[in-house]
């Protein structure tokens, strides 16, 4: 790791909850990526949404003990944190311009040019879907760099993404919470919209049921952030341009989980429509909101489980191959290509799995 064109890199030796976190400068600015696991190992890549980080969007399916021995077994995960929304991050400043969903897809180029990555996995949750959806598309290619992003996305793992362009009811609501971030910071108004963005009414709450751990624990979080930080990104993702058309030509397999409570689950299913049902799944989880990694990440395990097969990935019990092995989709038996083998009982595109509350 060290320079590469067009961008400075400057590690920052700070180790956090097990992983190392690195301060990438690109040339849209600073990035924090924090990495888990053996370098050699594949990479897989995860974005979370707004307002998030990895700490407070993938650890409760990393702290599934099958999950973990899965993802951190064969893979070198890179978590990427949008700009400013590390923990400890400082106000970005306001003379610096607020970043492009195009911008946000060519700084992903440059962390993996900068650990000398060719490819990754990619993992993203709603807003972060969205960003590593537009990365693997052939829209990425008008982009900055020469190399085509989409032959550097090996498959997509996407968590109740965000695939069209906002509505114009979506549009003037999210201006309205932008408006109230900016003038009054991470008020209740604002962490009330962002937690019925994350998670169902089940695990919400009501004033007669106190809400779950996992809602208080976001809650506190949420009153950590730099509002300032949060508010570019709200403006960044309010910005984003329709991807339907790009993903008919999108090529890497993709297995899309979106809770059945999700604002954004008719944007999944119309994603699915889209997607060569080759190459695509759809697993909808029950009683569950848009963060399925925190509110039900075991509801993933075998789904992942299946969809990993297709690259000759396994749990550590049926390890039969070397782990360093690169991935590569070429290497994928007919059989596994088929949608019944990436996932249980999955139709063409759809599986529902039952999840009892």
């Amino acid at each position: 790791m060290g320079e590469s064109s067009g961008f400075v890199s400057v590690d920052v030796e700070r180790i956090s909850f097990g992983g190392k976190e690195h301060h990438v400068l690109t040339s849209h600015g600073p990035i924090s990526v924090a990495v888990y696991g053996d370098l050699e190992k594949p990479a897989l890549v995860t974005y979370p949404d707004v307002a998030l980080n990895h700490m407070s969007c993938f650890q409760g399916l990393l702290f599934c003990p099958e999950a973990s021995s899965l993802l951190l077994h064969n893979f070198c995960i890179y978590h990427i944190s949008p700009p400013g929304h590390e923990l400890g991050a400082a106000p970005i400043s306001a003379d610096e311009p607020t970043l492009s969903v195009d911008q946000l897809a060519d700084q992903v180029a440059e962390v993996l040019d900068y650990f000398g990555l060719g490819s990754a996995m990619c993992f993203g949750v709603t807003a972060g879907a969205y960003i590593l959806t537009l990365f693997a598309s052939p829209r990425a290619c008008l982009c900055i760099s020469q190399t085509k992003y989409r032959e550097r996305v090996l498959g997509l793992i996407l968590v109740s993404p965000l695939c069209k362009a906002p509505s114009w009811t979506e549009w003037l609501y999210t201006k309205v919470v932008s408006n109230l971030l900016y003038f009054y910071g991470m008020c209740g108004l604002v962490k009330e919209y962002l937690l019925q963005r994350y998670f169902s009414k089940e695990v919400r709450g009501s004033s007669q049921v106190p809400e779950s751990d996992i809602v208080s624990a976001c809650r506190s979080l949420l009153d950590e952030k730099q509002s300032e930080n949060v508010w570019r990104f709200l403006q960044t993702i309010n910005g984003r341009h329709d991807l339907m058309e790009d993903l008919k030509k999108l090529r890497c397999r993709t297995l899309i989980f979106v809770g059945e409570n999700s604002p954004f689950h008719s944007e999944a299913l119309n994603m699915t429509t889209e997607l060569d049902k080759r190459y695509s799944a759809l697993v909808e989880v029950q009683a569950c909101g848009s963060v399925v990694t925190e509110e039900q990440p075991h509801a993933m395990l075998i789904p992942l489980e299946y969809f990993l097969m297709g690259y000759g990935l396994y749990r550590p019990t049926k390890l039969s191959y070397s782990p360093r092995s690169p991935l590569s989709p070429l290497c994928i038996s007919p059989e596994l290509l088929s949608p019944e083998s990436m996932g249980v009982k999955l139709k063409p595109i759809k599986t529902r799995i039952s999840v009892k509350v």
